[in-house]
């Protein structure tokens, strides 16, 4: 985590190196670190890509799993994949759809308009929900204690609920919505270092 927001003005060098379009905006893709939530999230959001011909989607691989393996999900695919480069990702991103952890909140300090998307097997989600009293599963939602970024959870995670949503970031209004919430959410991290303030937080959030 940073307690400085990083700049987020255009790095033409960042598209040249990386074999981007640097005239079509952004939108990265963060997936997960576990190849089993990869597995499960990565379709989803690869077909969300035919719905948005003006934009280029980036993958932000997970560092030790094998380049080969994302070629299985991207093949045929009009999609980047990156490794080692996420934070250089979202200061040029436009928009994100991650899988739910912390770089949920990464992407929030990064400024970048956002969706959190989780699946998990129909058991599994109804053990953690016993278990687990929270409101939120996102760490900028649970934070500021109220729906800052939308969260679509087992059965709203679907393509077409993905798509509305990226379109409603990627509007004026969603833009401005989520920039004034990121706002709040930077000055409650502010003070004693974001880290610290952070861990706080989520262990009150989850206590």
């Amino acid at each position: 985590l940073m307690d400085i927001i990083p700049d987020r003005s255009k790095n033409l060098a960042f598209y040249s190196e990386n074999m981007l379009d640097e005239k079509r905006p952004i939108i990265a893709l963060l997936p997960g670190s576990r190849k089993q939530e990869i597995k499960k999230m990565l379709p989803l959001f690869l077909a969300s890509i035919p719905r948005f011909k003006n934009k280029q989607f980036v993958i932000a691989a997970a560092p030790g799993i094998d380049p080969d393996w994302y070629s299985t999900f991207t093949k045929n695919k009009n999609v980047s994949v990156l490794f080692n480069k996420t934070y250089d990702l979202l200061q040029q991103a436009e928009a994100a759809i991650v899988t739910s952890g912390t770089a949920t909140l990464e992407t929030a300090l990064f400024g970048v308009p956002q969706m959190v998307c989780y699946r998990s097997s129909l058991l599994n989600y109804l053990i953690a929900k016993q278990i687990l009293s929270l409101k939120f599963i996102s760490l900028v939602n649970l934070i500021m204690d109220q729906k800052i970024v939308e969260e679509l959870i087992q059965n709203r995670c679907n393509v077409d609920e993905i798509s509305n949503e990226l379109e409603h970031i990627l509007s004026k209004e969603g833009k401005a919505s989520l920039k004034a919430s990121y706002q709040k959410l930077f000055n409650s991290l502010n003070g004693n270092g974001a880290a610290q303030q952070t861990a706080r937080l989520i262990i009150k959030a989850i206590s």
